[in-house]
This record gives C-alpha cells, structure tokens and sequence, in this order.
C-alpha cells in the first residue's frame, strides 16, 4: 500500500513532534532534581533498589494483563469494532482497522482520548475532596485509566495487544509517556529500534521498565496529594474547589501526556505498516 497525501501530512507532522522532542533543552531545576532524586535512591542498597523496581514492573506488568481481561474492556473493544464498522462494514476483527484512512483512524482514537480525559479529570477532582479512600486509590485509579487508554489506542489503529510483543511494547509506550520530556527522545528511539527488530509475536527486547529516572511520576502524584491534603478545608460555598482543581488538572494533565504520546506512536505504526517509506 501507497501513502496519501493526509498520510504524508501526518508524517510530516510526526517528524516535527519527533525533531521537538530531540531539541528539547531541560533547564537547571530539572537537572538539580534530577541529581537529588538519583543521590537519594542512591543511598539504598543496590539489592533493595533492584527488588523495588522489579516489583513496580511486575505490578504493572499483572495490572495492564487484569485490565486487558476485564469485561469492561473487552465491552470497549467491541465499541471501537462497532466505530470502525461505520467505516467499512467488512470489518470482523482489530488489524482490519490497517485498511481504514489515517483520518478515520483518528476520529475513532479521538473518542477514546476524550472519554479518558475525562475519566481523569473527573477521578482527579474526586481525589481533591480529601477522603482518605480517594486520595489513597488515586494512583492505582491513574494507572488503570492510562494504561487502558493506551490498549485502546493501539487497537484503534490496527493492532491488537494480546500477544507479548503488542503487550510488552503498550506497556513501554506507557512507561515513556511518563517520562520527564528530557528523556522520551530515548525511549522513543528504543520502541523505533525494537519494531525494527522484532519478531512477529514474541518480544526480545529489553523487557525493564521502570528506573530511577520514572519515579519522578509517583513523586509527583506524592506532591499533588501533599497540595491537596493542604488546601482540602479551604471551602468555597461549602466545596473544596481548590483542592479539586489541583486533583482534576493534575490527573487530565498526566493523561493528556499519556495519550498525545501513544497517538503519535501508533500514527507512526499505522504509517510504518502501511509502507516502508519511513
């Protein structure tokens, strides 16, 4: 299959995403913080610093497989075969999407973008009330928004995430949309070489996820609940508006970050499997 010309558009607009990314300068608080945040975890023992991080990854390895097999989701996947149909009624299954247009595709992971912003913003603005119980289920409920929005991305743009390259790969697109922008330049090469390299189903690549350079991600979810147990009694007409706020903006931030970077990722994995052009 050729390119459009909305295909070559989109392209173009990848490669300008991807040049910004790679001139993006940190400034010296980020490299200050940095330094600290690698001197503090520096001063665990090695054994202890890889038995956390193993740990994180297989936690979140298990939550994106719990989340796959959920009937919510599979409920999901059955609306986006439903979007897709719209289209073409010949589709019967997730990597017919392929043959569909890049603006199709778009609309379709559009919808999903939206509805899980707004699952953010709103799960954001109930953690901002203060209660104990939402406060403390904020990050799990954080993880599972995102990494479910990234699984439905990637299907809308053809490719199914149950095998364990798919799998794998949606985990690490999570895992780098994370990431300080300083460093996604990095991971985004990493996911480029990988599909470069990779088998058809089985993933060789490098299967760590997170490090010390991610876990400035939990410090700020850490942070955003320091703020919001700071201003939970500062009521406006009886409603901790300001708490909520930091709660809402915080989370549609986070998933805004996550969902602009697994677009791009499976744009560029539509437009790469459509041709070799790239």
């Amino acid at each position: 299959m050729t390119w459009t010309e909305r295909d070559q558009k989109v392209k173009e607009e990848l490669a300008e995403w991807e040049n910004k990314l790679l001139s993006y300068q940190p400034n010296d608080f980020e490299l200050t913080y940095e330094k600290y945040i690698e001197k503090a975890f520096s001063l665990l023992p090695e054994d202890i610093q890889t038995q956390f991080f193993s740990l994180l990854d297989a936690w979140l390895f298990h939550l994106h497989a719990l989340i796959q097999g959920t009937q919510f989701q599979m409920d999901a996947k059955d609306r986006v075969l439903s979007a897709g149909r719209v289209f073409d009624p010949q589709i019967e299954g997730i990597t017919d999407f392929r043959n569909l247009e890049i603006d199709q595709l778009n609309y379709i992971v559009q919808q999903q973008i939206s509805r899980h912003r707004f699952y953010s913003f709103a799960q954001g603005g109930l953690a901002g009330t203060g209660g104990t119980l939402l406060l403390s289920s904020d990050l799990p409920a954080m993880a599972v928004i995102n990494l479910r929005a990234v699984q439905l991305i990637a299907m809308s743009y053809g490719f199914e995430v149950n095998t364990p390259f798919e799998m794998m790969t949606s985990l690490k697109v999570f895992h780098i949309a994370t990431l300080p922008a300083r460093l996604q330049i990095e991971g985004w090469e990493e996911l480029k070489s990988e599909l470069y390299n990779a088998h058809d189903y089985l993933f060789e690549g490098n299967e760590k996820l997170t490090d010390v350079s991610w876990i400035e991600q939990p410090i700020k979810q850490l942070l955003k609940a320091m703020a919001i147990i700071a201003f939970r009694k500062k009521y406006l007409q009886g409603i901790p508006l300001v708490s909520m706020a930091i709660g809402a903006g915080s989370n549609y931030s986070l998933t805004r970050k996550v969902t602009d970077f697994a677009k791009k990722y499976y744009q560029w994995r539509y437009l790469l499997n459509k041709s070799d052009q790239f």
